[in-house]
């Protein structure tokens, strides 16, 4: 569950979330199954954070740093995190559906049973990504880097390689 401090912090804003940050580098922060649908958090730095059944619908992160971010579960439906790292982070079994993830970087991020469909994936990088079992139904990933990465049991159904 969420901790209401994290996310008192986060409302005050990209400034005061760094600052927290730089003092407190070891804390893990805890958001999960907040409800963060629709927030502007583009260029937010929540590395390590924990979103773990949050709902971000349709949140605006652009650029934003979720590397080593725990996002099980996550909805992250109609969101957009283009040019955003999420490498090593956990995406498993999160819904990314129609998200735009267009030159975002996820190295060896794991989407193991998450559902991309109809995702804009063009220009990321998903190498070595663990995408066993996700749904990659009618997602455009042209130019895409998928080196490396597992697609064992994947839906490519109308993907656009």
């Amino acid at each position: 569950m969420a901790d209401d401090k994290y996310l008192e912090i986060l409302k005050q804003g990209q400034a005061a979330w760094r600052q927290w940050r730089q003092a407190e580098p070891d804390i893990v922060p805890d958001l999960s199954r907040a409800d963060l649908s629709q927030w502007e958090l583009s260029g937010a730095h929540l590395t390590r954070v924990k979103l773990s059944w949050a709902n971000l619908s349709g949140a605006e992160l652009p650029g934003v740093d979720l590397s080593r971010a725990n996002l099980d579960g996550a909805n992250l439906h109609g969101a957009n995190l283009s040019v955003a790292d999420l490498n090593d982070a956990n995406l498993s079994g999160a819904d990314l559906s129609k998200a735009d993830l267009s030159g975002a970087s996820f190295n060896r991020a794991d989407f193991n049973r998450a559902n991309l469909s109809r995702a804009n994936l063009i220009g990321a990088i998903l190498s070595e990504a663990d995408l066993r079992r996700a749904n990659l139904s009618y997602v455009d990933l042209s130019g895409a880097d998928l080196f490396k990465a597992d697609l064992f049991g994947a839906n490519l159904r109308k993907a656009r390689l």
